[in-house]
């Protein structure tokens, strides 16, 4: 997918940008990188490790312990050809993806676990946005997010005929419906390892025809980004 004009000009905006001296942090992301910046809501973010050496998780995400389920462990590959991913695949996407406006990194909690903090650079749209009960309206406004588009309007008869077989159980809202040739690359991720939302979200894009090959799992999530003190923003 050929990055947007506003993936473009955020880009060139990016690129102008001074990075910090990667000797001037003691903690950094990696010997050679210190930071990664990036838009937010319309703001630069700086994207580093928390530099107080003896700083320690405290509150949600230092419990090691929740009631399972629903808070089961979530197995390292979430499907077939979805690749999984950790801390610097999540910055180089961010950098090379985001930055450049052909990927989406989606915080795919509920609005709540959104507004208490998040990955600089992400956007939140729920899992439940992506259930496959969700009316044909408001799945296209969804997927034209994502840069999909339905191949072409239904008949009122077969959109009455499939409403009828969601009722019975079936579903009818797959790849046949939709144009995923300029599909962006998504990358998922929740609350951690114990989360099934991010999981939940990904399976539903599958079964709508999302190509696996463009979404990709961060397993960790708030929970393991927090553990490597690197930058939590919250919404404006």
């Amino acid at each position: 997918m050929k990055p947007s004009l506003a993936g473009r000009l955020a880009a060139l905006v990016l690129a102008a940008l001074p990075v910090a001296d990667g000797q001037a942090l003691e903690v950094n992301i990696t010997p050679g990188k210190a930071v990664v910046k990036t838009l937010h809501e319309g703001r630069m973010v700086t994207i580093q490790r928390n530099q107080d050496q003896s700083h320690v998780l405290s509150g949600t995400y230092a419990k090691t312990s929740r009631k399972c389920p629903p808070f089961c462990i979530q197995p390292m590959q979430v499907a077939p050809g979805v690749a999984t991913v950790g801390e610097l695949e999540v910055l180089d996407f961010i950098e090379n993806r985001v930055n450049q406006g052909t990927g989406l990194l989606i915080d795919a909690r509920t609005p709540s676990w959104h507004r208490e903090g998040t990955i600089p650079g992400s956007v939140n749209i729920p899992f439940t946005a992506f259930e496959l009960s969700q009316e044909p309206a408001a799945l296209d406004a969804i997927l034209g997010r994502l840069g999909v588009t339905r191949k072409g309007r239904r008949s009122v008869v077969e959109g009455m005929w499939n409403s009828v077989r969601n009722l019975a159980g079936a579903n009818d809202e797959t790849s046949h419906h939709w144009d995923f040739s300029q599909a962006r690359e998504l990358l998922l991720w929740c609350n951690g390892m114990w989360c099934g939302q991010s999981p939940r979200a990904i399976r539903n894009l599958l079964a709508l025809g999302y190509p696996p090959e463009k979404i990709r799992y961060y397993r960790g999530g708030m929970q393991a980004w927090q553990s490597l003190g690197l930058t939590v923003v919250k919404p404006d």
